[in-house]
């Protein structure tokens, strides 16, 4: 039934082979590749190995059954753990995003609405962050511009995951991109209507240096002083820091550390996920109708989610999915959402797959 995957075994004794070498680790940047890649294929080559045992059991089983009871009883715990290992490594082989394995970058901004779509960020910042501790992801908040009332314009965290290359944030989180819409009575409104307000996500795989060349002369820096809510200084140096990478217009700020360096590395680290971002987005004009159709759940122009206040409803306009949680989603309690999202986006890459 695998017998196409079989092929994996002979890269994954050559990455083993890699990682024993002195020579991989002494490049860093070939070090996480190859770890990476070796992370990714592990479960596949237990898969297999698990596949094989367990095919060659209930065959024995099988052929033993009508002689000895005991074999026959033994059947059915053995077919259903085959059956499960058919299923994961089903799920394994299915056609990928090659980020999926990657962190991220996320990005969440105010849109139309004024203060309480600034308020909607500042909740999808605070459901996102719990939702990353749940899964065992940390958090590091790279950039960030609070308003007056404690919304913010716009906040960029990193997320980084634990190493398990089935829990990874990107292959997670890339599907909350979009523009999410929130209904309900905002704390400014003293009439006591309800109000229609939105705030954009954009999720990007966090690259590392190595995997991008930018030139530094296509790179314009400018420093500022970092400021808080109604302008006050946070500090009296220009630490701030603003890129502008000048062939595709592209500009990135950083202001949360105290240091102009540390904001600079910040900055650069936005900049290199956006950069491929945008040579993903570009390629993807010219693949299938299959591929168009995957990079569209993570285009921020596309309105994704409704938060319903009043009925405490939450609802994915792209699989239809409704549920009446609001409260604990808003928590960080986004499994089941995020679950159903990661099952359709299955069925359509298997279905892609043949």
């Amino acid at each position: 039934m695998f017998e196409a995957a079989e092929a994996l075994r002979a890269e994954f004794a050559d990455l083993e082979a890699k990682m024993a070498d002195p020579a991989t680790h002494s490049d860093i940047a070939l070090s996480r590749k190859v770890g990476r890649r070796y992370s990714e294929l592990t479960p596949i080559i237990k898969g297999l190995d698990a596949y094989h045992r367990l095919s060659d059991d209930v065959a024995a089983a099988t052929e033993l059954a009508a002689e000895d009871e005991s074999f026959a009883a033994e059947l059915p715990g053995l077919q259903a753990q085959l059956d499960a290992v058919v299923e994961r490594l089903t799920k394994l082989l299915a056609p990928r995003d090659p980020n999926d394995s990657a962190d991220c970058i996320m990005e969440i901004m105010a849109g139309a609405g004024g203060e309480e779509s600034a308020l909607f960020a500042g909740d999808l910042f605070n459901m996102y962050t719990r939702y990353a501790a749940a899964r065992g992801w940390k958090v590091e908040v790279l950039d960030s511009q609070l308003t007056d009332l404690g919304g913010y314009k716009s906040v960029t965290i990193a997320v980084k995951g634990s190493g398990d290359p089935e829990n990874s944030p990107y292959g997670v989180l890339k599907f909350e991109g979009g523009v999410h819409r929130v209904q309900r009575i905002p704390v400014t409104e003293s009439q006591g209507r309800i109000h229609t307000s939105a705030a954009g996500v954009l999720v990007m795989p966090e690259v590392e240096d190595a995997e991008i060349d930018i030139n530094e002369d296509d790179l314009r820096i400018d420093v500022y002083r970092s400021s808080g809510p109604g302008g006050q200084g946070v500090n009296t140096t220009d630490s701030a820091v603003r890129i502008t990478h000048l062939p595709s217009g592209i500009v990135v700020s950083s202001q949360n550390e105290r240091s102009q360096l540390q904001n600079k590395e910040q900055a650069m680290r936005v900049l290199r996920a956006r950069l491929i971002a945008k040579a993903e987005e570009e390629a993807a004009q010219a693949a299938s109708d299959a591929r168009k159709s995957q990079v569209r759940t993570v285009d921020r122009s596309e309105r994704v989610r409704t938060y319903n206040f009043p009925e405490n409803r939450i609802a994915d306009h792209r699989i239809g999915y409704k549920a009446y949680n609001l409260d604990q989603v808003l928590n960080g309690d986004l499994r089941a959402v995020s679950d159903a999202l990661q099952a359709a986006d299955l069925e359509e890459r298997l279905a892609a797959g043949g």
